[in-house]
């Protein structure tokens, strides 16, 4: 029922930062927890990190941990991935997901290919 819509998306240099937002439509995001995720040309999706609805704790993949950041505001419907320093290898379509799974470690990543709600993407570019 909800749909999920990121923008935020573009292109910046090496160092810089970047806030992508998820809005949802059509449905709250307090009956889910939130993940992004990102593929780049000829990779696999790679789970980033997610947030947990019901106490916001996140988790975040060892290789954005320190880096990017997940927020969530409940007022506007909308979740955040705040990324610091980015660096070439973070060019990739980015893609917020919903799913009642709970975020809990890994095990949410590992199994966010098979979640049936995600956004249509958003394209960041880092250049130097």
């Amino acid at each position: 029922q909800v749909q999920l819509v990121e923008s935020g998306g573009g292109s910046v240099q090496v160092g810089e930062s970047m806030r992508l937002s998820c809005a949802a439509f059509g449905g709250s995001l307090n009956y889910n927890d939130i993940g992004w995720f990102r593929q780049a040309p000829g990779k696999e999706r790679e789970g980033l990190g997610c947030i947990n609805t019901r106490d916001g704790s996140t988790y975040y993949a060892d290789s954005v941990k320190g880096r990017f950041t997940i927020a969530r505001d409940n007022a506007k419907n909308s979740v955040y991935l705040q990324m610091e320093n980015l660096m070439n290898e973070d060019t990739a379509v980015y893609y917020c997901v919903a799913d009642p799974t709970p975020c809990v470690g890994p095990n949410w990543l590992l199994l966010g290919t098979l979640f049936e709600t995600w956004g249509q993407g958003t394209q960041v570019t880092v250049a130097s």
